[in-house]
């Protein structure tokens, strides 16, 4: 198994109870000896841009909806970009990282490749990541190249899946309900 870093995903297992981050594909965007900050790339809110930080909804890319980054200070809207990376203010990786939501978007919108708002984000503290990890509650994959502004959030958790090795690919097709089954 990958180790988590910065770039990298946790991909729920199917056996993660948790409401905040049952089937979700969350996005490192720092990893350290501190703790863990990510986003959660597949829980678009019922919120368009466009009504709730219009500025900004012509440079959204598909579906222009905020997300539902995680449960820690739900009320802060994060924008998450693939930018020049003098365009960021905190970068994560390469092009990829935060930017300033206070700045005009015309300062930034012809070094913008793709853009997406959350409202609030994922943390773990020291060593709670790796006690979940430890219980197999999550996957550490490499990111692919669309899974962050995937235009289809609603199966970027089955799709991560699908492209592992082994017998995780299986669990792309676990029953939301085994009982069920």
């Amino acid at each position: 198994m990958l180790e988590p870093r910065t770039g990298r995903l946790l991909v729920a297992s199917p056996l993660l109870e948790d409401p905040n981050f049952a089937r979700t594909v969350v996005l490192i965007c720092a990893h350290g000896d501190e703790g863990t900050l990510g986003l959660v790339l597949n829980r678009p809110l019922e919120a368009s841009v466009v009504d709730h930080v219009a500025v900004w909804s012509e440079f959204c890319s598909p579906p222009a909806w905020i997300f539902a980054g995680g449960p820690v200070a739900p009320s802060t809207v994060l924008g998450l970009a693939r930018a020049e990376p003098s365009a960021l203010g905190t970068v994560f990786e390469g092009d990829l990282g935060l930017i300033d939501l206070e700045a005009p978007p015309s300062t930034l919108a012809d070094r913008l490749r793709g853009l997406r708002l959350y409202a609030g984000h994922s943390g773990w503290g020291a060593g709670q990541l790796a006690a979940e990890l430890a219980q197999e509650a999550w996957f550490v994959v490499d990111t692919a190249p669309g899974d962050v502004f995937s235009d289809e959030p609603a199966t970027l958790w089955r799709e991560v899946l699908r492209r592992q090795r082994g017998d995780v690919q299986l669990l792309a097709f676990y029953p939301r309900d085994p009982d069920l089954n």
